[in-house]
C-alpha cells in the first residue's frame, strides 16, 4: 500500500467526517503548508488534528490559545541556571512537528503574531538567536466563527500564512451513527500507532514539489488569480504568494490522487479553501462581513474559461 494511502486510512479509521476534509490536511502537509480548521465546536477539529499528528511519527504539541497566553508561554523563555550561571533556553510548545493551536482567535494579537514568524520561517527569533523548528513543520490551528464574545480577528498578514482554511461541516447520518456507537475519539484514538516516518514526509513533500504543472494549466491559475484583482467586490486580489500557494497546493493535491502531473479538477477543487481567505472583500471593509468571499471565488471560478 501506498504510504499516502496507509496514512489516509489510518486517520480515516478514527475521524469520520468527509474524506475530502482528510484529502486537503494532507495536501497541507505535502505543500509544507500550515491549516486552519473554521468549524462549530464538536465537529471533530482536535480529533482530526491529533489523528494526524499519532499517525506521524513525530513530536506532536496541542496549545490551547486563551487570552491571557504570553508569547514567551509559546515560543519559550531563558532561565537561569545557578549551577552553571548561565542562561539556558527552555523551548516552548512550537518546537515540535505537529502543533495544533486550538482556539487561535482566543489568543491576544500580541500572541498570536509571536506564531507568524515560526509559520513563515519553521524557525523563531529570542536573545537575538534565530532558532530552527524541527523538520516537517505544521501549524494546525482551529477557530470557530461564530463565536465573538472574548475572540480576536486573525489578522490579513496572519491568514496569508496559512495555505488552506477548511470547514468540517456535519457527517453522513451514517457516519455520525458510527460515532454513537463507536466513539473514536474516546476509544480509539489513543491506540493509533504511526504508519509513516517524517523522513518518508519529507521525501514526499519533495516529490510534490517536482509534479508536473503545464503551461496550459498555468495560464488557467493565473487567469484565476488576475480575475481576483479585477472583481469589483473585491478590495483586494491575490497576491504573488496567495498565487504560489495555489500552485504548490494543486501540485500536493496531484500527489495525494497518486499523480505526477495536475488536472483542472485540482485547481477547481481547491481554488475555495486556499484563496477565499487571502482576498479581502469591499463588504468586509465596509462593515466586516466576512461571509461573502468564498461565494465570490466561486464566481470566479465559474467565470474563467477553463483550457480542457
Amino acid at each position: 500500500m501506498q504510504p499516502l494511502e496507509r496514512l489516509r486510512q489510518n486517520i480515516q479509521s478514527v475521524f469520520y467526517g468527509r474524506p475530502e476534509v482528510i484529502t486537503h490536511l494532507l495536501v497541507g502537509v505535502l505543500a509544507r503548508g500550515h491549516v486552519l480548521i473554521e468549524d462549530v465546536p464538536g465537529v471533530g477539529k482536535t480529533v482530526l488534528a491529533r489523528a494526524l499528528a499519532k499517525s506521524l511519527n513525530c513530536q506532536f504539541n496541542r496549545i490551547q490559545l486563551t487570552p491571557d497566553l504570553l508569547p514567551a508561554d509559546i515560543i519559550g523563555v531563558s532561565v537561569f541556571n545557578q549551577e552553571k550561571q548561565t542562561f539556558e533556553f527552555k523551548p516552548g510548545p512550537i518546537f515540535a512537528n505537529i502543533v495544533l493551536a486550538d482556539e487561535i482567535n482566543r489568543t491576544t494579537p500580541r500572541t498570536q503574531s509571536s506564531l507568524l514568524e515560526a509559520m513563515n520561517d519553521a524557525s523563531v527569533s529570542i536573545d537575538s538567536q534565530t532558532m530552527s523548528l524541527p523538520k516537517p513543520f505544521m501549524v494546525v490551528a482551529t477557530q470557530n466563527p461564530f463565536e465573538f464574545e472574548g475572540t480576536y480577528f486573525l489578522p490579513e498578514n496572519q491568514l496569508d500564512r496559512f495555505l488552506l482554511r477548511i470547514q468540517l461541516g456535519y457527517p453522513r447520518r451514517d457516519r455520525e451513527m458510527a460515532i454513537l456507537t463507536e466513539q473514536p475519539g474516546r476509544h480509539k484514538l489513543d491506540a493509533l500507532e504511526p504508519v509513516i516516518s517524517t523522513d518518508e514526509i519529507i521525501a514526499l513533500q519533495g516529490r510534490a514539489a517536482q509534479v508536473k504543472v503545464d503551461q496550459v494549466l498555468l495560464e488557467y491559475l493565473m487567469d484565476i488569480v488576475e480575475a481576483t484583482r479585477r472583481h469589483e467586490m473585491l478590495h483586494t486580489g491575490l497576491s504573488p504568494r496567495g498565487s504560489l500557494a495555489l500552485m504548490q497546493a494543486v501540485q500536493a493535491l496531484a500527489l495525494v490522487n497518486q499523480r505526477d502531473y495536475v488536472t483542472p479538477d485540482d485547481i477547481k477543487e481547491l481554488v475555495v479553501p486556499v484563496c477565499s481567505h487571502r482576498v479581502i472583500t469591499k463588504a468586509y471593509i465596509s462593515n466586516g462581513d466576512i461571509s461573502t468571499a468564498q461565494r465570490i471565488m466561486q464566481e470566479i471560478l465559474q467565470s474563467v474559461p477553463c483550457p480542457l
